[in-house]
């Protein structure tokens, strides 16, 4: 007899850590049985059972079910935003900004804004984490490599100065990969970093349950200096935003601000 889904989430959690049921059960169950259908393995208790049994299979199994998706300046006008207002911000009160890119992927978003931190305060000293909780991809994005289709919005003024071409991809230069630290990490199970100037987190939280997103949410606002800003996708909404103890900054992006506690202490 076969395992519900409930019971390989249980038992998932207990080999690898991961809390599956804090994800969307729809999407993540049809994930699930697409793996299963497409590599003939038969059913949840076989699957389990490979994965106790077979690295590779567990690896497979995880690199299928992390949506993975990394590309430079992506929504380029949100990043002459970062440009323009919010590090500039961040820049006057501090020279040694703490910068979190959770769910960084194949890390071109880290990079990216390593890249315009060097371009508008050369002098600063940017503390940038980088996170993911798939290890694989965290390796290529320690590398630097990119291939084409993740470096189309690059201008060719910030190609020159900052890759080198290598295997039919680019190479980010060693002064900016060496402003980025990669680190796994899992959002529902991991502490959270402290005093952060920005947390950038884009639609990562949008495949969690509710009761994982309000939880997630609220240890960014945790993590995050006073004033200092969430930077969310662009088809992600903070419910209750206010009562968390954030304030909307502009489009997709949300200043911590003292809760009536904070302000009373």
């Amino acid at each position: 007899m076969d395992l519900t889904y409930e019971l390989f989430c249980g038992k998932f959690r207990s080999l690898t850590g991961i809390d599956l049921a804090s994800y969307k059960q729809g999407q993540m169950e049809r994930r699930i049985l697409a793996f299963i259908s497409r590599t003939g393995t038969g059913g949840y208790l076989p699957l389990l059972k490979s994965m106790e049994h077979d690295s590779a299979k567990m690896k497979e199994f995880l690199d299928y079910m992390t949506i993975n998706v990394s590309e430079f300046f992506r929504n380029p006008e949100k990043f002459d935003e970062l440009r323009t207002r919010i590090f500039p911000a961040i820049l006057a009160t501090t020279r040694h900004p703490r910068i979190w890119s959770a769910g960084c992927a194949g890390g071109a978003e880290p990079y990216s804004m390593a890249i315009i931190l060097d371009e508008i305060a050369p002098d600063a000293r940017p503390e940038i984490l980088a996170t993911d909780i798939d290890a694989t991809v965290l390796e290529r994005a320690r590398t630097g490599w990119f291939p084409p289709n993740e470096t189309r919005n690059i201008s060719e003024p910030r190609l020159s100065r900052h890759f080198t071409a290598e295997r039919n991809g680019l190479v980010v230069s060693p002064k900016i990969s060496g402003r980025v630290t990669f680190k796994k990490h899992n959002l529902l199970e991991d502490p959270y970093p402290v005093d952060c100037d920005l947390i950038v987190c884009r639609n990562v939280v949008i495949y969690f349950a509710d009761g994982a997103k309000d939880r997630v949410y609220r240890g960014f606002w945790a993590s995050l200096k006073t004033g200092g800003v969430l930077f969310v996708g662009g088809t992600e909404t903070i419910f209750r935003s206010t009562e968390m103890g954030f304030a909307l900054e502009s489009a997709f992006m949300y200043k911590k601000v003292p809760t009536r506690a904070t302000r009373i202490a």
